[in-house]
């Protein structure tokens, strides 16, 4: 479990292609710190398995589902990525609760200056776009934000100096792919509703009762 909130900046040094598959390799420093073999990392928003540590990088296999699902697969030697490690119980919550599950990916539409911030637009599937609410969470590239509008087809963000400067958004441009994972509420309430549990909840009994 993560919050979104990017530890720092790695340098990916290596993406080796494998069977329907990739290992990672990338340098970084403050992630480093008390690292073990098993712990996991989020890259770009998707929770990757350390399998390696030597000198100052860390290697991880991305597997094919999150091949499929994430723009790992176009990364390159020399690429920024965001890196965070996992939520302890001791931390803050300043973010929100991310996964690490990444669930597709959008396209960003348009950058634009806002006073001292950036306005990010991303076209998004339809698939996600139905969880996205305005003023709710998102984590894109594993950045915890919120969210500023949402359209039929795409959705913004609003981006503080610091992000720009501290994460990859920052530094992509228009047409880039980009990671999603949408808040994961918004998927519970969905199944709650949609599927008649023990004690018989459904959609009919929730508005029966003034709850919908």
């Amino acid at each position: 479990m993560f919050t979104g909130l990017v530890a720092e900046l790695g340098t990916v040094t290596e993406l080796k292609p494998l069977k329907q598959s990739y290992n990672i390799t990338v340098k970084a420093q403050k992630v480093l710190e008390n690292l073990k073999i098993g712990d996991s990392i989020a890259v770009n928003g998707a929770c990757l398995t350390v399998v390696k540590i030597s000198g100052s990088a860390f290697t991880a296999d991305i597997m094919p589902e999150t091949v499929k699902l994430t723009n790992l697969r176009n990364l390159k030697s020399g690429d920024k990525v965001n890196l965070e490690r996992t939520l302890k119980l001791s931390d803050g919550l300043d973010g929100h609760i991310v996964s690490g599950h990444v669930e597709g990916i959008g396209v960003i539409a348009s950058k634009k200056a806002q006073g001292i911030a950036e306005i990010v637009t991303v076209k998004t599937p339809p698939q996600l776009l139905k969880y996205i609410i305005k003023k709710g969470s998102i984590a894109i590239d594993g950045i915890s934000l919120t969210l500023t509008d949402v359209t039929e087809t795409a959705f913004s963000v609003s981006l503080i100096p610091l992000t720009v400067k501290d994460t990859t958004l920052g530094k992509k441009k228009v047409g880039d792919a980009v990671n999603l994972e949408t808040d994961i509420l918004g998927k519970y309430v969905e199944k709650l509703i949609n599927h008649k549990l023990d004690g018989g909840l459904t959609k009919a009994s929730l508005l029966e009762n003034g709850f919908l």
